[in-house]
């Protein structure tokens, strides 16, 4: 049996306020200063922080006495339309109509325009061990697309995993391009070991520098180095080269796999896994970045394509057709192993 609880707008308020609580449970509304609702989803091993009606962020995510977020600038979610504008968060749904990294040709945002969206439902399902966050978003927009997206974040008892989901269904009488990336930024942990389920070769170096990236001397030195083999990034260990970002691709995962799996493992042994299927995400980027302002290890980022704009995935052959009233569904579990 599944129980379901609404939520409302007018239960996020400045004082925080317990909506549910059981023996595995506790989950809480509050409202940040800035005005954005979050819900804090708490079990034995830790908590998510969701923002039910911004997108469908994950705010914040912490487990076993680990951050898993990244290091920002942003001391709390602010209201925006673009993502870029509130960088500070765990994961973000990139997409849907376009994702990632615009060329100047793109007319598209950052990303897209499903990270910041306003939801039009949110609400609570709790089912045996699983508690689920979930919501709805209906885009539609006169002679353009129309489509429904349903977001999930699912965490179950005594675990440090959850699942983050995703489902798109075209509601216009013609098709849609869809881009999707499962956008989670990981905290940078200094001396963790990466491994996968895939050929190390799978993984390429991006070459191509797009706008927001100013290139240094040292920076193309190091990327130099590593296009040569004369240097490496299976191990956090040269943070002084991470800046600007280092950014990895791999394609065409399922000539590899059904089921890719990425690790990162700290030097303490904790282990940050991400699983997924290559059917739905037949993509994944890896992305690096270390200065003072902002660190991240996002060591597996799952795509249907890769996240270098609409025209890109267009040109490339990566660009999904959905078809009117067509449903395409996404899952990824993430977490401490």
């Amino acid at each position: 049996m599944t129980t379901r609880i609404t939520l409302w707008r007018e239960l996020f308020a400045e004082h925080p306020r317990i909506l549910l609580k059981n023996s595995d449970f506790t989950v809480t509304a509050f409202r940040y200063a800035s005005g954005v609702e979050g819900l804090k989803v708490e079990n034995s091993r830790g908590h998510l922080v969701i923002l039910p009606w911004m997108g469908q962020m994950i705010w914040d995510a912490q487990f076993d006495g680990h951050d898993l977020t990244m290091r920002n600038m942003f001391s709390q979610p602010k209201p925006a339309a673009e993502v870029v504008a509130t960088y500070g968060c765990f994961a973000f749904h990139s997409g849907l109509l376009a994702n990632g990294c615009p060329s100047p040709e793109d007319s598209h945002p950052l990303h897209g325009e499903m990270a910041c969206a306003a939801m039009d439902e949110a609400w609570l399902e709790l089912e045996a061990d699983c508690l689920r966050v979930a919501g709805r978003y209906e885009y539609v927009m006169g002679f353009g697309h129309h489509y429904e997206a349903r977001p999930t974040v699912a965490l179950r008892r005594a675990s440090a995993l959850f699942d983050i989901q995703m489902t798109v269904t075209n509601l216009a009488s013609v098709a849609m391009p869809l881009q999707y990336m499962c956008h989670m930024n990981y905290a940078y942990v200094a001396q963790a070991t990466f491994s996968q389920n895939i050929p190390d070769e799978a993984l390429s170096l991006r070459e191509s520098v797009p706008a927001h990236v100013q290139p240094t001397e040292s920076w193309l030195a190091f990327n130099q180095r590593l296009l040569q083999g004369e240097a490496s990034l299976t191990t956090l260990c040269e943070p002084q080269y991470y800046d600007p970002e280092i950014v990895f691709f791999a394609d065409k995962l399922d000539r590899y796999t059904d089921s890719p799996e990425f690790r990162m493992i700290a030097p303490d042994g904790t282990t940050f896994v991400t699983r997924f299927s290559s059917t739905e995400f037949n993509y994944v980027t890896r992305w690096i970045l270390y200065n003072g302002d902002q660190q991240v290890a996002a060591f597996a980022l799952p795509a249907t394509c890769r996240p270098e704009g609409f025209l890109a995935a267009q040109r490339n052959g990566s660009l999904i057709s959905l078809a009117p009233q067509q449903t395409r569904s996404f899952t990824v579990t993430t977490g401490i192993a």
